[in-house]
């Protein structure tokens, strides 16, 4: 029978006394975390201290209300009822009533204020995460599964919004409850009193018990649920690859055991926390008796009066109470403070500084240069991604850049969008470094046309537009045109207007890449960064590909990661990497003559 309390369903305990001593041992650390939270929780519902004072003061009110209610009527029992005056009693009564109306007037403008606070809140911290996942890198991104931050966004957010929605009013209510019904029992008898906070001891040992299992285990819930939303994401975008490879049955197994994690987790969250009102209605019921029992031997000896029990025994249950809700907040409060932990915790990472002094618009030629560029992703590998890269790409040009995966082709790209910072050497743009060209300046004149082009859930001439937001519709047109989209785009049910699904899964790949070269050509840029996308594409299709490139590449500089001798041919310069180094590099007359790695690539077609 024990086993089964303590492992109920086959449920293992995962709250272990090692992980409870564990705790105890970081009790400061955590406690600094906790206040930092709740300090930056504050600031944002600070905004509204105006109005929060008038919640505030409607609390004191409704607190001071729900006090006097029990009093009016033990002054009716022992003035009116008990000693048979019915003079005045009707205004005694009356004055109840207004009592109770005001009490739920305060109440309801309270919930109502403090609900538009939240609000104002949750908005202001939504929006705050929102921007900040604008501002970080692309490495942040990288690094993280989208579903996990979704969860972020989502799940943890709206833990805080029910805390702020209902918890906040309700803690500091119960708080001023606590100490106005002590000081008022304080007054009226010392001795029942005492009687009724006999229980708070055995309270706080009960909820100190079940809080220290709950925190954990509240935050390990959050952690769980957003590893699950993460696979599941993960999952729904690769849906295509996980039953190409026939891997549904390894993705079940891996939802299966994320899934089992967060049913233990929230198993046990909910059964310590669904100890708290168990508990809490025993004591409040032992604590009932208690007071009267007392009041009725102390009254049998005319110690006390019938309306000082009764407003005693009405106390003693607005004493309870509040401890009662105190009880079952702490768990909304903790899970909470776990969410806005892992809100803040991305709000805090570093922002993608651009550090560039003169922040003025420059309209870039498209001269590159690489002056001993070296680059990490991470810097406890052994080598670097790419070492010592020098090369200048003059405007206008198209460089090719070829060799195995791996070999740092992704890199040099990366680099130039400035999705990442090189950790050695120098990048130049007209001469100017890299470091000294604001972001928005270089990104605004540099498109890309990437391998596996993205779509928006949005109309065919909105997707086009991205590329230039101010741009016309004959603008859309005119680039639809050039990338030889405009003919299939016609014969869209509802042409330049229909909207595509979820990355444009009813269009063709070929399709998508030539809106995603239409969308590169309305935006005029002046630099290009393309990785072609015609080895899966049939051969029309591929043909109207390479046409519409060799338009969207005229006059611009061009860097393209070449998989097809045919773009080789038509570059300017062609660069060979290998193991992060550019071993080669000239146009391709000059690399055949030397006979070099290019001249072995290329008779052995790995081009």
């Amino acid at each position: 029978m024990l086993n089964f309390i303590r492992k109920p369903f086959g449920y293992e305990p995962i709250v272990t006394k090692d992980d409870l001593k564990k705790d105890h041992k970081k009790k400061v650390e955590k406690a600094s975390d906790w206040k930092g939270v709740l300090s930056r929780i504050w600031k944002l519902v600070d905004e509204q201290r105006f109005l929060l004072i008038i919640v505030l003061l409607l609390v004191v009110a409704s607190s001071a209300l729900a006090l006097f209610g029990p009093y009016l009527i033990g002054i009716i029992i022992d003035e009116y009822i008990a000693k048979s005056v019915f003079v005045g009693l009707a205004k005694m009564i009356g004055l109840l009533i207004i009592v109770y109306i005001f009490l739920s007037v305060t109440m309801y403008l309270q919930s109502y204020w403090m609900i538009g606070i939240a609000q104002q809140t949750i908005y202001r911290l939504r929006t705050g995460l929102f921007n900040h996942l604008q501002k970080l890198p692309v490495s942040f991104f990288d690094k993280r599964q989208h579903g996990e931050l979704m969860s972020r966004m989502t799940n943890d957010i709206e833990n805080v919004s029910q805390t702020l929605n209902s918890s906040f009013i309700q803690v500091f209510s119960s708080i001023l409850t606590l100490v106005g019904t002590t000081v008022v029992m304080l007054l009226l008898s010392p001795l029942m009193t005492a009687i009724t906070l006999v229980i708070v001891p055995v309270m706080f040992i009960a909820m100190r018990w079940i809080t220290r299992r709950t925190s954990k285990l509240f935050k390990e819930q959050q952690q769980a649920l957003g590893e699950l939303n993460g696979m599941i994401e993960e999952t729904i975008s690769g849906q295509r690859i996980v039953k190409a490879f026939s891997q549904e049955s390894r993705m079940l197994e891996e939802f299966s055991v994320k899934s089992e994690r967060l049913k233990r987790t929230g198993f046990w969250a909910l059964t310590y926390s669904g100890f708290i009102p168990k508990v809490m209605n025993l004591l409040n019921n032992i604590s009932f008796t208690l007071v009267a029992a007392a009041g009725g031997i102390l009254a049998f000896y005319g110690h006390i009066s019938i309306g000082e029990i009764v407003i005693f025994t009405e106390y003693a249950r607005q004493f309870t109470r509040p401890l009662n809700d105190l009880a079952n907040q702490f768990n909304t409060v903790l899970s909470a403070i776990a969410g806005a932990e892992r809100v803040f915790s991305i709000i805090e990472e570093p922002e993608e500084i651009d550090a560039a002094i003169d922040h003025k618009e420059y309209k870039l030629k498209g001269n590159v240069t690489f002056k001993n560029v070296t680059f990490w992703y991470n810097k406890d590998d052994d080598q670097p991604t790419i070492k010592n890269v020098s090369f200048h790409v003059e405007a206008g040009k198209t460089a090719a850049l070829v060799g195995a995966t791996g070999a740092g082709k992704t890199t040099i790209m990366q680099l130039l969008a400035r999705f990442y910072e090189a950790n050695g050497g120098e990048i130049l743009i007209d001469g100017i470094s890299m470091d000294n060209l604001p972001r928005h300046t270089l990104r605004s004149q540099t498109a890309f046309v990437l391998q596996d082009p993205f779509l928006f859930e949005m109309s065919v001439k909105e997707n086009i537009r991205y590329g230039k937001l101010n741009a016309t519709d004959e603008e859309v047109m005119k680039a639809a045109k050039e990338a030889n989209a405009h003919d299939f785009i016609e014969k869209l049910p509802n042409g330049y207007n229909t909207i595509l699904t979820a990355d444009g899964g009813e269009i063709s790949q070929g399709q998508k890449q030539l809106l995603s070269i239409a969308r590169a050509l309305v935006a005029d840029p002046a630099i290009l960064l393309l990785d072609e996308a015609t080895s899966s594409i049939d051969t029309v299709t591929e043909l109207k590909i390479q046409e519409a490139l060799e338009r969207l590449m005229e006059g611009r500089t061009s860097f393209v990661i070449a998989h097809r001798l045919n773009t080789v041919r038509k570059a300017d310069l062609v660069f060979v990497m290998e193991n992060g180094k550019l071993i080669e590099s000239g146009s391709q007359e000059e690399l055949l003559q030397q006979q070099g790695r290019y001249y072995d690539m290329l008779t052995n077609s790995k081009i």
